[in-house]
């Protein structure tokens, strides 16, 4: 059974939405794009609540920009607010907090098969928004798009969808009529139905997000960030073990100094990092670094303050030129000029990755009277902090790094030789100093900055009159989202902060653990709980099975692959739901029997039931369960990378493993995941793919095919624009990365932990031309 979204156009008041076309000049404030003359500028509220019991229903609400095209070409762009509750959505004109009786424009319900992705920053109108894509993975011509000023509140609304899609869930297994029980009149009659009041006990605690349309008018050109979330300092809290070691040499102006020390033979020049801690939460942080407002820039980067957009290719990646006066840092006075790449992107955990790389551009050839300078590569990493029990202060930290020559620099922190400080790269790894004091010379972009509360008190918005029913509407979700704007005029009013008197809460912070005691202990599958104990093993030898990727003979080896165990990761400990203890992990459940590394015309799915799969061969029908990770990579021609994982008994079925093989999408997709780490290979690379878990059916589209012996995961990699960004970078060094992937499902419970690896793989120098046709 499956549940689609469908939102459908509701009647009674503000039926028809009001559309602005690009360079309209409409009368509402609220329409971005449309600066008055008062010098509004667009900020965004947000506001989420959810009840956290068993019974409880989740609930969201707050305002976003609808955006889209309409039948005859034209963009528009609306401010609306929208209210999740449960496994149901609404959009309304205005504030339904502020405006009792008012009807939804749109309403409908989430479900399972419901995919939401993060394009990025794009332009509309004078500023910029982060755009969230909805569409129907079943069908993939049905979606509509979203848009928040900031990353921070864009990713809200993506877990707001997510809890959605859980809910929805959540009713499918339980079964029975829910009609009663998410019965958007609940909340309007709760003395007159007691069933209705201890039900709607759950509702208590709500999560504000944002602080309201008049905001949002001064949100964009600003771009102050907001929100925050848990972050972790990524040396000591990765989920794979990374090779660096960084010694402090410096401290100037409150930021450390780092150098990669286990490096620094190399020849190949000092690998650095400039380190500090900053009063401001990530995506403030983000916001000002992306900025390219000269006269905010010119406050805290003394080299890139002068720059300008010159090719903005999606929502994650784009190009710019930049300009300065070398008087600052050298005698000589020739002006100089550079272009450098720019490509960012948010992990699951919230933290912000930017890559800067030294670029050429045919717009901007080099020009007379300026002398063309490189850029270090460089990255920004910015990861949010766990403040103390009550603190109200958001930290994070931020941390540059880049390569550098290691004659200048090797004099310089023995004290030795000042040149140094005369150079770009000491002018970069000065920018993090600079930034630090400008946002804490600036207490106005925290300050706009939204912050998370929990407030105790009844929901008491009045909805629509009618019931929400469980049928189908007319139009879905995504159809309803991108559908046409009418042209009727109607006020759009602005409405007012949060009740003052409602009570704040804090939000319980986390104790994480010591690093050097979860590398202490390992955690061992137990293969009598995940495998059916009642049936003897059979023995699994792999080299009945051939790959068209052979297996490594050694470490030296290149093209090849080998299956290392899993003491290079870091895994949910059995206590981790009381002290996110992580321990390293063991040797994998499953054994690694193939691999098989094939070229496609496009990204092919069951590849399985395919004539040339070793799970069609004799000795591969004889084994108790093949797991099958088709990795589609995104390329020209396109690539698949299929890992073959055999057991030597049969899946138990009540176990985790036994679940997720038979369990539903919406389950695979909130438990499959996956750790990556680059043992070998350029730094800028390390950076970009990192070491942190990532759970695949929520970052990328993942399908999943179970039949006989054997469950199938086809990972569309394709499907994100910052996963093919990621992969595509990946693509440029293959040749020279080894690197290491640890599969396995995601515990919740603590009956699940501790965690096991299910399998690994490591990958030595994949040659792209050893691909061999898949034919059909």
């Amino acid at each position: 059974m499956e549940t689609t979204t469908v939102l459908k156009k509701a009647g009674g008041e503000g039926e028809h939405e009001k559309e602005v076309s690009d360079g309209s000049t409409g009368s509402s404030s609220n329409d971005h794009g449309n600066n008055n003359s008062g010098g509004h500028k667009h900020r965004h509220r947000q506001s989420v609540s959810y009840g956290g019991d068993e019974k409880g229903i989740f609930e969201y609400f707050g305002w976003v920009y609808h955006v889209g095209v309409n039948s005859i070409g034209h963009e528009y762009c609306h401010l609306r607010f929208l209210f999740i509750k449960g496994k149901y959505v609404e959009m309304y004109k205005r504030d339904p907090h502020e405006n009792p009786g008012i009807r939804p424009i749109r309403k409908g319900v989430i479900g399972p098969t419901l995919m939401v992705e993060e394009l990025g920053r794009r332009k509309i109108g004078n500023g910029d928004l982060y755009i969230i894509l909805f569409y129907n993975r079943l069908d993939e011509s049905k979606k509509g798009e979203i848009a928040c000023p900031t990353a921070g509140e864009a990713r809200k609304w993506m877990e707001a969808f997510d809890h959605a899609k859980q809910q929805a869930e959540y009713e499918l297994l339980r079964g029975g009529s829910t009609r009663n029980k998410l019965n958007m009149e609940a909340d309007i009659d709760l003395e007159h139905r007691p069933r209705v009041r201890r039900y709607a006990h759950g509702l208590k605690k709500l999560i504000r997000i944002g602080q309201g349309p008049e905001m949002l008018l001064r949100q964009t050109s600003n771009l102050a960030g907001n929100g925050t979330s848990d972050g972790y300092f990524e040396g000591q809290f990765g989920d794979a073990i990374e090779a660096h070691e960084w010694k402090c040499v410096r401290t100037i102006n409150g930021v450390r100094i780092f150098e990669d020390v286990a490096d620094s033979k190399s020849g190949k020049g000092a690998l650095v990092k400039a380190v500090a801690l900053i009063d401001a939460s990530a995506d403030t942080v983000f916001e000002v670094i992306l900025n390219l407002d000269r006269h905010k820039r010119y406050e805290w980067d003394m080299l890139t303050g002068d720059l300008e957009l010159i090719d903005p290719y999606d929502g994650h990646y784009d190009v710019v030129y930049g300009t300065y006066d070398p008087k600052y840092l050298t005698r000589w006075q020739s002006k100089r000029d550079f272009i450098f790449s720019r490509q960012w992107f948010q992990g699951q955990d919230g933290a912000y990755t930017i890559l800067q790389f030294p670029a050429v551009h045919k717009k901007r050839p080099p020009i007379s009277g300026y002398r063309r300078t490189t850029i270090n590569p460089s990255t920004w990493e910015i990861r949010n902090l766990n403040t103390p029990m009550g603190s109200n202060i958001a930290k994070c930290l931020v941390t540059q790094m880049l390569e550098i020559h290691t004659a200048g620099w090797c004099r310089w922190k023995k004290n030795s030789c000042s040149k140094f400080e005369k150079t770009i790269p000491y002018a970069l790894l000065s920018q993090v100093a600079g930034l630090k004091e400008y946002i804490g010379a600036n207490p106005s972009l925290n300050c706009e900055s939204s912050t998370m509360v929990v407030q105790s008190k009844l929901s008491d918005v009045s909805t629509s009159s009618g019931e929400f029913e469980d049928v189908e509407l007319q139009d879905e979700f995504y159809d309803a989202i991108a559908g046409d704007s009418s042209s009727s005029e109607e006020d759009e009013g602005s409405e007012d902060d949060a009740d003052k008197k409602e009570k704040k809460i804090k939000l319980k912070n986390v104790s994480w653990a010591i690093s050097s005691l979860a590398l202490k202990r390992t955690s061992v599958p137990d293969a009598n709980k995940e495998l059916d104990p009642s049936v003897p093993p059979v023995h699994v030898d792999a080299s009945q099975f051939n790959g068209s990727l052979h297996k490594g003979k050694d470490e030296a080896d290149s093209n090849c692959w080998t299956s290392p165990g899993g003491r290079g990761f870091m895994i949910r400990g059995k206590t981790y739901l009381k002290d996110n203890a992580k321990v390293m992990g063991a040797d994998p459940l499953l054994k690694l029997i193939a691999v098989d590394w094939f070229k496609v015309d496009e990204a092919t799915d069951k590849i399985a039931l395919h004539p040339r799969s070793l799970v069609q061969s004799d000795a591969g029908k004889k084994l108790p369960f093949i797991l099958v990770i088709n990795l589609e990579v995104p390329a020209k021609p396109n690539y698949s990378l299929v890992l073959y994982y055999a057991a030597e008994r049969p899946v138990n079925k009540n176990s985790l493993l036994g679940k997720f093989v038979d369990g539903t999408d919406m389950f695979r997709d909130a438990r499959f995941k996956l750790i990556p780490s680059i043992v070998e290979g350029y730094w800028m690379v390390k950076r970009a793919v990192g070491t942190k878990a990532c759970l695949l059916g929520k970052a990328v589209t993942c399908k999943y095919f179970r039949q006989d012996n054997f469950l199938e995961i086809d990972v569309d990699i394709g499907s994100s624009s910052v996963a093919r960004s990621v992969i595509g970078l990946v693509l440029g060094y293959v040749t020279s990365l080894v690197v290491d992937l640890a599969v396995l499902i995601e515990a919740k419970e603590e009956a699940e932990l501790p965690e096991y690896i299910l399998g690994t793989v490591r990958l030595n120098r994949v040659r792209l031309e050893s691909a061999v046709p898949l034919e059909a």
